[in-house]
């Protein structure tokens, strides 16, 4: 018997892992000591109560014989599927319901979808970049290459053109570093993908978060982009599904690559490995496109936009430089006086009682870079946020 000698290429432990790690072990040491998380990206708002009811009601019709449901469709049911295109059709991008196949999450499709692909593809994506994009490629075996995001292009990557590759794994708004592109950067990536016969597999987990006219909340809203893209969402970030569990994939019809329809393969995947999303939660999931939904969620939105433009002012206060903090939860900061990411961890947990996220652990362009995230108690928010002024000042 042997094992995937691939993981021993991974880092050894998770960044988040190794975060929480160190959080702890603080606080275990310091009880006394009341410690503020602005690390992790997890919401801190209850689920909307429209959405809740629907998923009681889907509860309730599983104990009754004529409602009851039992293994779902692969691709989610046909009333999911249609709430989610004329979500879509709301912002002016047309997608059918044939082609959006529902999930638990972005973070399992975007670690899955490789699947699909041959092991000696070459991996592009930016640096820094979304831990997941990069480990589940090297368990694959693939080739990874980068393209740097870094101050000067404000940590918005765009295509290398002396570097080919195949696969292309982009994040508009970025996880971490809070950019959002513009329609004229994204066109860049999209004519180097359909040049070099490449995809895009393009997470959109943070569009609810835009708020720019020249920012496109779906890469489908760009002439080219369906001979060449695969769009990811969740409803983590966008409702507050992080626990609940549900998100979707869009992969366009006539999106065809080695003589091969991708719809269909990633059907047959699916099919073989994914037992679907459950009735209860797909409920919920439909409540969130529905007119109440999104007047609810909207609210939770507006109340974490609101805890990064505290986040950011403080940080235009201390004239540090950062991105983010607009179009996104997420502020992607400078550590200051040239200290490195896990250097200004440490410094902030033991001086602020505060928690972020090393640049450092999303890429070598991460170092000397920290993430905040707004998803944090408002009140807690701006507890941190004196603190760090206090602490920097």
């Amino acid at each position: 018997m042997r094992v995937n000698k691939n993981f021993d290429n991974l880092v050894p432990n998770y960044l988040f892992a190794e975060v929480a790690k160190r959080t702890n072990d603080y606080i275990e040491k310091n009880p006394d000591k009341k410690v503020i998380k602005l690390g992790i990206g997890d919401v801190t708002l209850p689920l909307a109560p429209v959405v809740v009811e629907a998923m009681k009601q889907g509860a309730e019709e599983l104990g009754i014989k004529e409602s009851f449901k039992g293994y779902p469709d692969y691709e989610g049911y046909e009333f999911v599927r249609k709430a989610i295109a004329d979500y879509y059709a709301g912002f002016g991008v047309e997608i059918s319901p044939d082609e959006i196949l529902v999930n638990d999450g972005a973070k399992s499709d975007s670690g899955n979808i490789g699947d699909i692909f041959a092991q000696d593809n070459t991996v592009m994506v930016t640096d820094p970049v979304y831990p997941v994009y990069v480990d589940s490629n090297i368990m694959a075996g693939r080739k990874i290459v980068y393209a740097d995001s870094n101050a000067e292009n404000g940590f918005a990557a765009l295509p290398p053109k002396d570097v080919k590759a195949d696969i292309i794994y982009l994040c508009s708004p970025n996880n971490p570093t809070g950019s959002a592109y513009t329609f004229d950067q994204l066109r860049q990536w999209i004519d180097y993908a359909n040049d070099n016969d490449a995809i895009i597999i393009y997470d959109a987990a943070y569009e609810a978060f835009i708020t720019d006219s020249d920012c496109p909340r779906s890469i489908f809203a760009l002439d080219g982009a369906r001979t060449c893209a695969i769009e990811l969402c969740s409803l983590s970030k966008t409702a507050g599904f992080t626990g609940t569990r549900c998100g979707y994939t869009i992969i366009p019809k006539e999106l065809e690559r080695d003589g091969h329809n991708i719809y269909k393969l990633w059907y047959r995947r699916e099919a073989t490995k994914f037992n679907g999303v459950s009735w209860p939660v797909q409920r919920a999931a439909a409540a969130v496109f529905s007119e109440e939904g999104q007047r609810q969620i909207r609210q939770n939105l507006d109340y974490y936009k609101e805890n990064a433009r505290i986040i950011a002012s403080a940080l235009d206060e201390l004239g540090i430089y950062y991105t983010g903090g607009k179009n996104s939860p997420y502020i992607w900061l400078r550590c200051p006086n040239g200290m490195g990411s896990w250097e200004f961890f440490d410094f902030l947990l033991e001086n602020a009682n505060v928690v972020g996220t090393p640049g450092e652990g999303f890429g070598s362009n991460g170092k000397g870079y920290f993430r905040l995230t707004s998803f944090g108690d408002r009140e807690n928010t701006v507890e941190a946020v004196e603190r760090i002024k206090k602490l920097l000042k």
